[in-house]
């Protein structure tokens, strides 16, 4: 998933309403976190702290964290307001407080009337997901999941010039993983192709 796929889908969200503001921040978290929908779900209102430079994420645990020991993933302050990682926490944070629900789980299941429910669950960040990208015309939009912002994730970053290692630090990939290498192939056959600058 690019960058732009991102903002393509979040502008086909309803930002007036509290599903259209829980699903910005579900798709800015799953991009800048390499999240996993577990992890997405799992978070609390707790895990999640604005400081000077964005925000720090605890991950409780994780697929590469068997033992619970947690980690805190730095999160940096975006550039563009649809996608600032801060600007998308905060306004979904003001949606809790107004309804009083500051602690528990941060994403929530949201009904028809706009009332909040308990947690939001992995299968519905899927569908959530998909039906956003088919919403905003992605291309391959009926293919998207959660796993398409982790990906995207890792791709970007690459793309951006970020070291492998980082990549696979920040996602909580284990250091050599070939999953890592995978995604950032695409960008690679682009970047380092023979044909590139040729004149053709």
């Amino acid at each position: 998933m690019s960058i732009d796929a991102l903002r393509a889908m979040i502008s086909a969200c309803d930002l007036s309403t509290r599903i259209g503001i829980r699903d910005r921040l579900l798709l800015v978290l799953g991009l800048a976190l390499m999240g996993r929908r577990s992890e997405l779900v799992a978070l609390t209102c707790e895990d999640i702290r604005e400081v000077r430079d964005g925000l720090e994420v605890t991950i409780r645990t994780s697929k590469t964290d068997k033992d619970s020991h947690g980690e805190t993933i730095a999160i940096p302050r975006g550039s563009h307001p649809l996608t600032d990682p801060v600007a998308a926490w905060t306004d979904w944070i003001t949606v809790l407080t107004d309804a009083e629900e500051t602690s528990g789980r941060l994403l929530r299941r949201i009904d028809r009337h706009g009332n909040l429910g308990p947690r939001l669950g992995a299968d519905a960040v899927n569908v959530i997901i998909r039906a956003l990208a088919i919403r905003a015309a992605v291309s391959s939009a009926e293919t998207f999941t959660a796993h398409s912002l982790r990906a995207g994730g890792a791709t970007v970053a690459y793309a951006a010039g970020v070291p492998v290692s980082v990549i696979a630090k920040h996602g909580r990939w284990a250091p050599a993983s070939p999953v890592v290498l995978r995604y950032i192939r695409a960008v690679d056959r682009w970047r380092d192709n023979a044909m590139r600058n040729v004149g053709l």
